[in-house]
């Protein structure tokens, strides 16, 4: 298992090069300057002079080769600092991805922002997964019943139905008509005893459910066909004739069995939540990461979107490698020799 996750820790490493030029590549060839922004007294000389202190100058394999090394190499150094509190050589020296909208480094931008994004989108993808692995049991064990229709009906609407559609409807009947949550996220809010808590909880109940309902949708068919798929195996009848309890069977045999195609989909929808996430924090106003990329777009902030773009394909490829190690976990006839 350690061999097989160091090669592929060794092959993620130009798999990721290859993906960071291509981002690099589309982003850079889309129109943009950074300059556009300023008042047009501005001489053009001094545009130009701008454009020359950003590094626009430069030839592109010049920039790109900057860019890698501001983001694998100066970028973590400057995170250890941060944690470590002393400074881990010549930090004046280090040139750092720096955002075109607000003159900021792209990490601490995403540093300050991650918080609200984490507990916004791993919270929502936790309450999905706990909502839509048992039902995709139950529905799975008792197939046809009013449990399964009513569970695949439920399931129907939540894939189907947006989430800015799903969002403005529980912001139009718990916010507007009942008055029981707010419609906007507080990130000012801090947790310091039992009603800030509260608060907080309260705060996160709607965009948590928006994006938990669009997720256990998808998982919930996912478990049930995977389910459907393994209880008429030879193996479940033999276990049954055994004289094994219906439990055993089911929570031991099957659902372990069951978990194996289901474990890619749940580690690769990992980042493409933060996908999800983007709309569903402009409705709820939360500053987390989604609503950064947003900006980032409007403003053709190009360092920041390409920052953003590839930390989103650095979680598909570590997830990915989370679900091929959970493999061997789940069934012992896979081995990484």
């Amino acid at each position: 298992m350690l061999n097989y996750t160091i090669r592929r820790l060794l092959f993620a490493i130009p798999t990721l090069l290859v993906i960071s030029f291509i981002i690099f590549v589309i982003l850079d060839l889309a129109p943009n300057d950074p300059t556009g922004s300023l008042p047009l007294t501005i001489p053009a000389e001094v545009r130009a002079q701008i454009r020359e202190a950003l590094g626009l100058g430069q030839p592109f394999h010049i920039r790109y080769v900057k860019w890698l090394e501001q983001f694998f190499i100066n970028e973590p150094l400057n995170i250890m600092e941060h944690w470590w509190g002393a400074p881990i050589g010549d930090s004046d020296s280090r040139l750092r991805v720096t955002s075109w909208m607000s003159r900021s480094p792209v990490v601490d931008l995403i540093v300050e922002r991650m918080p609200q994004t984490l507990w916004v989108v791993g919270l929502s993808y936790l309450v999905g997964i706990l909502i839509a692995l048992p039902i995709g049991v139950i529905s799975a064990y008792k197939q046809y019943s009013w449990f399964d229709q009513i569970g695949t009906f439920v399931s129907m609407v939540g894939f189907s139905v947006p989430t800015f559609f799903t969002g403005l409807l529980l912001i139009v009947v718990f916010s507007v008509n009942l008055g029981w949550l707010p419609s906007i996220y507080d990130t000012t809010l801090k947790v310091t005893d039992f009603s800030s808590f509260m608060a907080q909880l309260r705060q996160l109940a709607m965009p948590v459910m928006v994006l938990a309902l669009f997720n256990a949708a998808q998982l919930s068919r996912f478990m049930r066909a995977s389910m459907l798929d393994n209880l008429n195996q030879d193996y479940v009848r033999t276990a049954r004739a055994k004289g094994m309890s219906e439990k055993v069977v089911l929570l031991v045999h099957v659902l372990r069995n069951s978990l194996i195609p289901v474990v890619t989909v749940i580690a690769l929808g990992v980042p493409q939540i933060f996908g999800g996430a983007i709309i569903t924090e402009q409705i709820f106003k939360v500053n987390g990461l989604g609503q950064l990329l947003i900006l980032g777009i409007e403003n053709a902030d190009i360092p920041l979107v390409q920052t953003l773009t590839f930390i989103f394909a650095i979680l598909i490829v570590f997830f990915n490698l989370i679900a091929d190690v959970v493999y061997g976990m789940l069934d012992p006839r896979i081995r990484y020799d």
